[in-house]
């Protein structure tokens, strides 16, 4: 007998062979601007640094910004007037701007771009009068963000079976948005459905799921060809993280979100040969590393192999509120 993590298990009914890491994965342009905005901040200014809910959803990233001095909290009121504080990555309503402005807080917004995109699209379709479909899901912080950007106008739409059912006044002036975290195949299941409803339906230009959730969907799919147990670390809160483990199911594949290597269970691998790994766009590398190392121990010389589907070289520069607000003290 063996022991892993302090636990007996033996090796013969584990015959691990291979790990896969899937690539894209990880930490996308908006989560390192995001992160990287609340470091430069607590650099920058002297007194407290509060940041608006979760500047990402993982506990690793919270934690760690937490530990180097940003004080997290859920609402506005909780802040000192006049303090620093940034908004989360995922997005805020016109009202949480406003009731910024009128506690006097030097605003810093780590809205990711992309994210601001689908803002900018609800406030134009709104202006000409359309009524907007947001394919999302229900207390999401993106999807509560953008709602708030005209209410009268949107409509939120979950699932296949609610685009059969939704009404509008005007069904010859209807546009439809997306969250950007969903899984590309559930999105166009709900807009073909639209789209028979609603033959003039109204779309971006561009696709509103973010070039980060696509490509790691697709590199799902692609070690799924050969893995026979997926896992994907993230956070249970992470939208994105947990359309990876549904990808994976789709393609008849056993996954599990983890959020670190503590949550591993041993009897998910027994009689597995091939393991895939991926992470959600916010969560740390340092945690995959871990789980490799991890699952090495399952077996002798248990190889490694990335399946790299597209390079990503995408940047987002930081906002201009960065360097506009004088620091304090």
């Amino acid at each position: 007998m063996d022991t892993l993590s302090g636990c007996p298990y033996n090796s013969s009914i584990m015959p691990l062979k291979k790990i896969i890491l899937a690539k894209p994965r990880g930490f996308c342009a908006g989560v390192d601007r995001a992160i990287e905005v609340v470091e430069q901040t607590l650099q920058r200014f002297d007194g407290p640094v509060y940041v608006r809910k979760e500047i990402v959803h993982n506990p690793h990233v919270v934690n760690m910004l937490r530990n180097k001095g940003a004080i997290f909290v859920e609402e506005l009121h909780e802040v000192p007037q006049g303090s620093t504080t940034i908004f989360s990555a995922h997005g805020v309503s016109p009202a949480v701007h406003e009731a910024a402005s009128q506690r006097q807080l030097q605003v810093i917004d780590a809205t990711c771009p992309l994210v601001t995109k689908v803002h900018v699209e609800a406030k134009r379709f709104a202006r000409e009068g359309y009524t907007i479909l947001l394919i999302g899901h229900q207390n999401h912080d993106e999807v509560v963000g953008t709602m708030g950007e005209a209410p009268a106008h949107i409509l939120l739409v979950q699932t296949v079976e609610e685009a059969r059912r939704i009404t509008v006044d005007n069904p010859d002036k209807v546009a439809v948005i997306t969250q950007t975290t969903l899984s590309m195949d559930d999105t166009r299941a709900i807009i073909e459905e639209l789209k028979q409803r609603f033959p003039k339906l109204v779309a971006p230009t561009k696709d509103d799921i973010c070039y980060a959730t696509q490509n790691r969907q697709n590199a799902v799919k692609a070690i799924a060809k050969e893995a026979e147990v997926i896992l994907v670390v993230g956070a249970r809160n992470s939208s994105n993280s947990i359309r990876l483990v549904e990808v994976a199911e789709v393609e008849g594949r056993r996954a599990y979100l983890i959020n670190d290597a503590s949550e591993i269970k041993r009897e998910w691998f027994t009689g597995v040969s091939c393991v895939g790994l991926t992470s959600g766009a916010s969560a740390p590398e340092h945690l995959v590393q871990a789980i490799v190392a991890w699952l090495k121990a399952l077996g002798d010389n248990v190889a490694v192999e990335e399946i790299e589907l597209v390079r990503e070289d995408v940047a987002f520069g930081l906002p201009v509120e960065l360097t506009q607000i004088t620091p304090r003290g």
